[in-house]
């Protein structure tokens, strides 16, 4: 755990740098140099990424620069706070000072375009969002946020903030995406050049009884725009459709064994009160929870379409 006082900024990867594209399968030196500085980066455990900040609205210069060099070093950032008050708009606060202004309001959210994840009121299950697995107790599959979204609504930031934790589970697992194109493509830039297909993924449509709701949507999982690496993933298998190219389904295959099996630089914490995570869209899970009746889980969810402003 470091203070803000504590963590010194790390040196960003800077997306404009002239001399070449980390992300560009044909440019292997720029991709070198940047693999090493990454993997010296790459954080131990969360305390490695962990800022303590007095109140997330009101960041004091040093507690920004702390959040910044973790979201620099690893594309997240955990903050813990003494604030417990139910502030819907403490994410909104919290990423403004940070360059989050795009927020992505999803269907689901409240009027203020922020998600409040807690189990819905039905209990069989059915209803707005009891038929959605955020909103349920169950636990969630490695995913980015957003994957069913049009590429001019890709998620590239987010903020999950807890105001009450699950009485017991409800752990998230986070991973780098970054790490993740690293391990990919040290074993074969093949298998990157495959998951880089504009259809390589595809979400149905999603339909109501209005008709279609969402139309289907295709993409790729990985892509890279101003030497900026973009995710788009769910190790769900429901309601998606990989595009049946050999190419595409070793490589489907070999990203699904690697996060079953762990990578370094995974993380793993049980969100107590007070505390968030502030960053780019990486990967991440949630375990089965029990929820207290009395105080039932919440947290608040923001979604953006910027990145955090690191440099």
């Amino acid at each position: 755990m470091k203070t803000a006082q504590q963590a010194l900024p790390a040196t960003p990867w800077l997306p404009a740098r002239p001399d070449g594209n980390p992300f560009d399968l044909a440019d292997d030196a720029t991709y070198r140099r940047w693999r090493g500085w990454k993997l010296q980066q790459r954080p131990a455990d969360v305390a490695d990424v962990t800022v303590d900040v007095a109140d997330p609205r009101a960041l004091t210069v040093a507690e920004r620069q702390a959040l910044r060099a973790s979201i620099a070093r690893a594309n997240v950032a955990i903050y813990r706070s003494p604030v417990l008050d139910e502030d819907p708009l403490l994410p909104v606060k919290l990423g403004a000072q940070l360059g989050l202004q795009r927020l992505d309001a999803n269907w689901l959210a409240e009027d203020d375009g922020i998600s409040r994840i807690e189990v819905s009121a039905r209990s069989d299950g059915v209803g707005a969002k009891g038929g959605f697995i955020p909103y349920t107790t169950h636990g969630i599959r490695w995913h980015t946020d957003g994957y069913y979204h049009p590429e001019a609504r890709r998620i590239h930031g987010m903020i999950l903030h807890a105001v009450r934790p699950a009485a017991s589970g409800g752990v998230n697992r986070l991973l780098d995406h970054e790490l993740v194109y690293i391990a990919l493509r040290d074993e074969s830039p093949a298998l990157v050049r495959a998951l880089m297909r504009p259809d390589a993924m595809t979400i149905p449509a999603r339909e109501d009884d209005d008709g279609i709701a969402r139309p289907a949507q295709a993409g790729p999982v990985f892509s890279a725009e101003d030497g900026v690496l973009h995710m788009r993933y769910t190790a769900r298998t429901r309601s998606i459709e990989w595009h049946a190219d050999a190419d595409v389904q070793q490589a489907v295959a070999r990203l699904a064994a690697l996060l079953e099996a762990g990578l370094p630089g995974q993380l793993e914490l049980r969100l107590a009160a007070g505390m968030g995570l502030v960053g780019h869209n990486v990967l991440h899970d949630r375990s089965a929870f029990v929820d207290d009746p009395a105080r039932p889980r919440l947290l608040y969810r923001a979604r953006y379409l910027d990145r955090v402003a690191v440099g």
